[in-house]
Parts: C-alpha cells; structure tokens; sequence
C-alpha cells in the first residue's frame, strides 16, 4: 500500500530541501527523495568544493607577493590532501542538510524516483508514494558533445575526484564553468588552454568585464583558442589526442567539457503525468513555478530559467508560500546578482552597458581601474576595475560591475540599493571606508562617459 503525504519532493538539493523545510513547517506532511547525496550539485559538486579550489589555486599569486611584505615562503602544493579536506567539508554539509531536514519532520527516501502518475511515485526501492502535490528539483548535469571520444574527457563533476592533477589540460567552453576552471587548473600548476567556439568568453557580461578577466588570465599564462570546436578525441598514451574543427590537432594531459548543464527530466515518468518539456528537456512552470500539470511543480535548474543556487533556494522558499501558506509569492528574476570566482574575480548585478544602452535612450557611465593597495608594494600591475551605470534623466543606477579582489563580496551588498531603485546620488551620501575599492563606488565625481541613442559621447 503507498505511503501517503501531501507533498512529495524529488530532488535533494538546495531548492528541494528549502522546499521541503518550509512546507512542513507550515503543516504538512512532506517526503523527499534523493538517489545521489543529500545537498545537490551545489554542496556535492558545484559552488562549494569549487570555491574551496579557488582559494587553494589563489595561494600561489599570495606567495609571490609576499616577499614585499617582508614574508620568506618556501611552499608547494599537494593534491590529495586537498581532495581529502574537501571531501570531509562536504560531508559536514552533507550531514547538515539531512539533520534540517529531520528536525523539521521531513521523511527522507534515499532512491530514484519515478513518476507514475499527476500524484504518484514509484522508487528504486520498490516503495510506493503518492501525494496531492509534487515537486520536481532534481536540477541539471554537465552536457558532453556527441563526438567521438566523448567518453576520455571529463566534466566538473570528475574533475572534483581527479586521482592526480594533470600537467597539460585543455577545457572547451566560455561560460563562468570554463573560466572559473581554467583558473583553478592554471593556479595549481597546470598547462591550460581554455578553446570556445565563439569570440569572447562570459557571453552576456558587460564588456569590460569579459575584456577584463580575458587580459587577466593571459598575463598569467592561459592560452585562448576562439572560433574552435571540438570534434573528435582518442586516446594517445597517457594523454588524450584533441582533433579541433579546423583540422589541427594536439594532445593533452586531460580534457574537460564546460559547455552547458542540461535539466535532468530523463526517465523521470513524466509523460505519464502530461508534464510539458521544452526543447532543452526543461519542465516549463508558470510564475509560480507550477507545470502543465496542476498537481506538479518545479523549482531550480530542471526548469532552465536561471541556474544559480540562491536561485533555487528562493524559488522553494516561494513555492512553500504559495502552495503551503497561502501566500502567493514569484521570484524577481530581473535583478540577479552573480560572482565569477576566476582570477581576476568578478561581481555583476543589473544591466551590462550593451543592454543598458539598448533599453534606455541616455546613460551614463562611470568607470575607474587601479593597482588593488594588496599589490601596491609589488611589481604586480594588474588592475582592478569597478563600474557604474545610470540613467542619465533620474540618476538611477541600472547596473554595476566589479572585476578584482573581493568582487563577488562587494556586489552582494549592492545588489540592495539597486533592488530599491537607488540612484547616484543615494550613493553619493554614502560615506567611503578608506583605505577600501569599494569606496570608488560612492567617491565618483562625473560620469567617465555618456551613451545617447547607442552612440558614445562626452557627458
């Protein structure tokens, strides 16, 4: 006989078990189902064993500088004990999510589940479940080409369990995945060659940041290969033969794949509950998440709208309201701060001056670079950049970008002025903190330049 609740939710991750939390919170009888690991792509393999990598691979640039504070290093760097204090952080998590989870009555299944109808679920197990409502959050997954020797490359989820670091590893793509990646391998010691398709990496950023971290990363040794595909790999000793479209060929240590997620729906059942997908396989939801099946929700990455963890998170948290507490509740998905934890490291938030100048008729621009003080004792030149954009009639501030240390902290907190519609001159009554960069956000004087009707003038 099926166990009965009011709310079964596939998926264990961040959404799915904010969901779940804040569901039963407010009175209901909620089950989750999770087949890998309690935590999702981000605790498991995502956001947090890769910034754990970032800061192990920004301690070479810290050591360089060091000696201009007086500081004598004589470091190197290991591997496995990297893998293993990982491994243990993300255990703690693990534990953690599944401890929330009880305390707050949720039943835990620890199975693959399969829709077996608009209200019910079959588990590996052999266990039956039904529920009047069903929430589908069991994300996205790192997409392979169809090529052959697919199969010899690795993905980010391998390369969290690489048994030993490659010398030479070439990553295919030029979203945030690939860069932040190629950053990590390079920072560790390896040979890295970042080849994409396109001509710029980081579409959709504003362009001085995708300018920006590409200066950046080649003064520290990273090879850019544009207009490049991937068409065939196969095996060449200990390494992996690369045959790209145009013909050449070159062989590598390692190969990774950074070239897109795609929704996990296979095999989920959902023809049997009429739940309607998209070409990508996402689950198309209304504003309040709920599917073409009125009985079936989704939350996260599996839907394609934005796939950012916090994003999840308030996309459960909304869910729960609606649905739970009576309380109908969307998710702003116009203004979505996001950090890029490359070297230089970069935080964005609102509109990039491409489209800035697009939607608006007139806008001002302020922008200043400078020596980060860390590197001021130094002979390292690399500059840090921030940059604000405003309309030009109100003064409100669309959008802002930063690009070097701290940049993914700083963007945080300005994402909250620019979420109350805040204008230059809000931020021009702030006091600075000095010595900070962040004070360059409250201290410009006068735009750097004007953009009226899609042409650059002087303000």
């Amino acid at each position: 006989m099926a166990q009965k609740f009011d709310l079964i939710v596939i998926g264990g991750g961040s959404g799915g078990v904010r969901a779940a939390r804040m569901a039963a919170q407010f009175g209901a009888k909620v089950a989750i189902v999770e087949e890998y690991r309690y935590g999702g792509t981000c605790v498991i393999r995502g956001c947090v064993p890769k910034k754990l990598f970032v800061y192990a691979s920004r301690f070479g640039e810290m050591f360089d500088i060091a000696p201009s504070f007086g500081w004598t290093v004589d470091a190197k760097f290991d591997w496995p004990t990297l893998l293993a204090n990982k491994d243990k952080e993300i255990d703690r998590l693990e534990k953690i999510y599944e401890t929330l989870l009880n305390t707050a009555g949720v039943t835990l299944f620890h199975a693959r589940a399969t829709l077996t109808g608009r209200t019910g679920v079959t588990l590996s197990t052999g266990e039956e479940l039904t529920a009047d409502k069903i929430l589908i959050a069991t994300g996205g997954a790192p997409f392979t080409p169809k090529i052959e020797g697919s199969e010899l490359a690795i993905t980010s989820n391998e390369a969290f369990h690489l048994e030993k670091l490659p010398k030479t590893i070439l990553i295919e793509g030029g979203g945030y995945i690939a860069v932040e990646f190629a950053t990590i391998f390079h920072g560790l010691g390896v040979d890295t060659t970042l080849v994409y398709r396109g001509d710029k990496i980081l579409r959709g950023f504003d362009k001085d940041l995708r300018e920006g971290l590409e200066d950046g990363m080649r003064e520290r040794g990273i090879r850019f290969r544009y207009g490049y595909n991937i068409s065939r790999l196969r095996k060449d000793g200990d390494g992996v033969c690369v045959s790209f479209s145009h013909g050449e060929e070159a062989t590598f240590d390692a190969v990774m794949f950074a070239t897109g997620r795609r929704p996990n729906t296979d095999g989920l059942g959902l023809e049997t509950a009429d739940v309607q997908r998209d070409q990508t396989g996402a689950i198309v939801v209304d504003e309040y998440s709920r599917s073409s099946s009125p009985s079936i929700y989704a939350v996260g990455d599996v839907t394609g709208r934005a796939a950012l963890t916090p994003v999840a998170i308030r996309e459960g948290s909304a869910f729960a309201q609606t649905v739970f507490n009576n309380t109908p509740t969307t998710v702003p998905y116009h203004l979505i701060p996001t950090a890029v934890f490359s070297e230089p490291e970069i935080g964005t938030v609102g509109l990039s001056e491409e489209i800035a100048a697009e939607r608006h008729r007139s806008i001002d621009v302020y922008i200043t670079r400078f020596r980060p003080m860390m590197n001021t004792l130094s002979d390292k030149l690399e500059k840090m950049m921030l940059k604000l954009i405003t309309e030009t009639d109100t003064g409100r501030v669309l959008g802002c970008h930063i690009m070097g240390p701290g940049a993914g902290e700083m963007i945080q907190l300005v994402a909250i002025p620019i979420g109350m519609n805040a204008t230059k001159e809000n931020f021009d009554h702030a006091i600075a903190v000095h010595p900070t960069a962040a004070e360059e956000l409250v201290t410009f004087k006068s735009p750097s330049y004007r953009v009226v009707d899609g042409e650059k003038c002087n303000p």
